[in-house]
Parts: C-alpha cells; structure tokens; sequence
C-alpha cells in the first residue's frame, strides 16, 4: 500500500495542508461570495510547485507522480474545491494530455508554464448537445486547409478556459470518417489551441451553484484556424487519449471528493465541541457521535479505494474498474457528509460564511464531473464481463 505517513508524501500533505489552512481558509469564502477566480492564491500554489508535481523536471516540474498531485488535492478540498479543482483541471486535463501524448516541441512549448502555474490549461470536449455519450453527441469539427487545422463547434462547462492566465486548450473534434464494423464512425482528434486565437471565444462565467471560486465557461469556434502541427498525438486517437486521461483524472477527482468528505468532519468536529443546546455541548450526545461516526467511516473508505486506484495505475497495472470505483464510492461520500454536516450545523449550515454550506454546493457536481455515477457504474459492471445492453 502507499505509505502517506511517512516520507515525500508525508512531507507534502503537511505542507499543503498548512497552506490551506493559513492561506486559503481565511479568504476563500469572500471569492466564492463574489464568485471571483483566487488569482493571488493560484500564483501561491504555482510558487509552491503544486501545478507541476507529475511533470518531469526537465519540463519545469516536480518530478513526482501522480499520487502526489491526490495527496495535494485531497488537503486542498478538506478547505476549497474551488482552488482544488482549479489545480486538478489544470494538471490532469490541461497539462497531462500534452506530456503524455504530445511532441518533443509541444512539451518544450507548453509545460514549462503549465508547471509553474503561471499558465493554466484546460480540455475541451463537452458540448452542449452531448454529455456521457461523447462520440454519440460531439458536433465540433476540424479540417485541413492549406496547412491548418480548421476548427468549428461549441463546447460546454469547461474549467479553467477563461482565466486571465489560460494559455491553451486542448480540443476534441471531429476531422473525419471511418469505417468500422460495417458503421461509419467520426474519427476525433484533439488539437492544442492557443487562447486569444482569432476565431476561439470564452463566454461570461457561468452561474453555478458551486465551486464558485473556479473559473467554467461555454468556449465557440468560428472558422478558427491553428497550425497543423498543433495536433495533439495521432489524428484519430483524440478519444482514446482522452479515455486515458480520464481514468487518470478519475483517481484525482476521488482524491478531491475525499478531501471534501474529510473537511465535513473536521468542521462537525469542531463545531459539535462548541455548540450548545440543552444544557451542554452536542457532542455527547450519540444521535450527533453516531452521524458523525458514519461520516468518518464513509471518508476512510473512500480513501482506501482511491489509494487502491492509484497504488495499481503506478504499477503500471490495469486501473480503469479500480478508478471508477474510486470514483463512485468518494462523490457518494462527499455528497452523503455534506448533508449530515449540513444537518450537524443546522441553521448555520445553510449560512454560506461557514464552510459546511460551501461543501454542500460543492458536493453535488462531484456526482457528475468526469464520468456521472450512472457511467462508473456502467465501467464497473463492463469490466467485470456484464454484457451491454
């Protein structure tokens, strides 16, 4: 099993933690009131060397691995998901897909600045028209014209997209057709597009019932034209890159939804020693101990199975039913902790100065970003051999 109570990873959740604490606690609730990206913060944990913990050194990074970029998001989120999911979107949907599939010239390009958080990338595929099923709903297209890439289409709920400081985009697109199975199926590929390209657009910050504090926007293409060189990995492999992607991303967003799950005890914790009704504090008496009991064992449970995940995805071990599961079993938990430390604070949990009502806007999304549980469902039961329908 991963060892997190010992060495670099130790090291590293103390550190983090820290900075959560003394750093973001004290003012994120005023950015997620005014809905405001944290750029003060953002430019703290890219100093710290949080945006490139996964990413080589050669490229400006750390050098860890993956499970470190978790151990930073689960310490994050017992504080924020906002700046949590900001750096999660950031390295395993912005910077990954390019370390892992691009060019020696894209990596040289873009990563450096991913790594240090001075850029922000992000990952387009959503659209408006198509959640879960991607191949099925994807309208985006690119073609090739004299050399370039041209792209068109709409894409849907995408973090970190319109930031003062988002450098590219990766996009899903269709650039063909082929023939498989006797069915004519798109050929997608993703393509890196530089913000500010002439064509590309960011929409005004949606209205989101939580994780204020991040930065998602709907992004539209018009005859927008990038080099041809700007294709990421093979033309036609676009969804399979990022099927790859998304396990990965999967163990991080359990990771978060953990952290969230734990932040929900920690702030019961607190606030049951202190809260008084009838005479004494809440905390004895065992209506509260019990609610507070499952919330704890929810939360180690979850830990457990991101753990899990992530121990088999650096062995290099098949990982996809392991990260679905993770997956699963942390945004039921995030969900479930958050209503019953919601329940714990009563009135005051649907204060939104107290972290436990911020924890409970942001709990539900976990339950559909990345893969809803109705698909890791599906994966679970695909990879145990349960025929499709």
């Amino acid at each position: 099993m991963l060892d997190v109570e010992h060495g670099e990873y130790a090291e590293l959740r103390e550190s983090v933690a820290r900075f959560a604490r003394e750093v973001v606690a004290p003012v994120i609730g005023d950015y997620y009131e005014r809905c405001e990206f944290p750029y003060d913060i953002v430019a703290k944990m890219g100093a710290m060397g949080l945006f490139g913990l996964p990413i080589p050194e050669e490229y400006g990074g750390m050098g860890g691995d993956y499970f470190a970029l978790c151990v930073a998001l689960e310490e994050l989120a017992r504080v924020d998901s906002s700046v949590a999911i900001t750096l999660e979107a950031a390295v395993s949907l912005g910077a990954m897909p390019i370390l892992r599939f691009g060019t020696k010239e894209q990596k040289a390009h873009w990563l450096p600045k991913l790594a240090t958080g001075e850029m922000l990338g992000a990952f387009g595929l959503t659209e408006p028209g198509g959640g879960s099923d991607v191949p099925g709903g994807m309208r985006t297209t690119a073609t090739l014209d004299g050399g370039e890439w041209v792209i068109n289409g709409t894409k849907a709920f995408i973090t970190n997209s319109g930031t003062d400081i988002t450098g590219v985009v990766g996009v899903a697109a269709i650039t063909g057709r082929r023939e498989r199975d006797g069915k004519t199926v798109p050929e997608i590929s993703t393509i890196l597009v530089p913000a500010e390209t002439p064509g590309f657009t960011v929409s005004k910050k949606y209205s989101k019932v939580g994780w204020s504090a991040s930065d998602t926007r709907e992004l539209s293409f018009d005859d927008c034209r990038v080099p041809e060189e700007n294709l990421l990995g093979e033309r036609g492999r676009g969804y399979a890159q990022f099927l790859q992607t998304l396990d990965e991303g999967r163990v991080a967003i359990a990771a978060l939804s953990v952290g969230l799950a734990q932040g929900c005890v920690d702030e019961s914790l607190r606030y049951a020693s202190e809260r008084v009704a009838f005479g004494r504090t809440i905390d004895r008496y065992q209506a509260i101990q019990f609610k507070i009991a499952d919330m704890e064992v929810r939360a180690h449970t979850a830990r457990l199975a991101y753990h899990h995940a992530a121990e088999r995805m650096l062995a290099g071990l098949p990982f996809k039913k392991e990260a679905a599961i993770a997956k699963l079993v942390s945004s039921n938990a995030a969900m479930d902790n958050a209503r019953d430390a919601t329940q714990i604070f009563g009135g005051y949990g649907f204060m939104n100065e107290y972290p436990v009502g911020r924890f409970y806007r942001d709990a539900k999304i976990l339950e559909i970003g990345e893969g809803t549980s109705e698909v890791q469902r599906m994966l679970i039961a695909r990879e145990l051999g349960v025929p499709g329908s």
